[in-house]
């Protein structure tokens, strides 16, 4: 790679990150190419250049922030076996990301979701999409631990992905709205008592 397409990169990347700064603090609907570009000192035209509309942006921002979310919450919880290990994984990792990152900095997801809960459009769609896939893949590492038996075989995985689900909301209100300093321990107390009433 050369060295102007390098900093290229960089610049949208850095574009991109100033993005989810920004849709975290204020809402995805706050992103516009001129708030982008005073936040990281390029012109609006520059950042146009470089990510394109507003839309495009907006798509982009949700994109990474999915990318960001499964590179620190599935992708290292892959390596571990099929089944209770790896869903076990996956949940405390989400735990700790929420209490180490979304408790800080606001979670896309869950925020964008109420911002856009009433709107249709590309962007709710876009946001629903990302959702409803981690879900998807959440529901298939349930269905995963039922089929090695480390979970009861009538357990269904939508109720159990829903329970986890809330249990993130959760956490995120305690964290972020009440401040509690020892949400993530409570929640993390909250999977280990859920977990055991889906075990064999």
């Amino acid at each position: 790679m050369d060295a102007k397409t390098q900093k290229s990169e960089l610049t949208r990347a850095a574009i991109v990150g100033a993005g989810i700064d920004l849709a975290s603090a204020e809402g995805l609907e706050a992103i516009t190419l001129q708030a982008v570009a005073d936040r990281i000192g390029l012109s609006k035209s520059g950042v146009f250049s470089r990510i394109g509309s507003r839309e495009a942006l907006q798509k982009a921002v949700v994109e990474e922030f999915g990318r960001r979310f499964i590179a620190d919450v599935f992708v290292p919880a892959m390596q571990l076996p099929k089944g209770l290990p790896r869903l076990n994984e996956i949940v405390r990792r989400w735990i700790v990301r929420m209490r180490d990152v979304e408790a800080e900095h606001g979670c896309i997801y869950s925020a964008g979701a109420f911002e856009l809960d009433d709107r249709e459009g590309p962007l709710r769609d876009l946001l629903h999409g990302e959702v409803t896939r981690w879900r998807a893949a959440l529901r298939r590492t349930v269905q995963q631990a039922i089929d090695t038996g480390d979970l009861q075989a009538d357990t269904d995985p939508e109720q159990m992905v829903s329970e986890i689900s809330a249990l993130a909301l959760g956490l995120l209100h305690d964290t972020r709205f009440l401040r509690e300093p020892k949400a993530a321990e409570r929640a993390q107390a909250t999977w280990n008592r859920l977990l055991q009433s889906y075990r064999k």
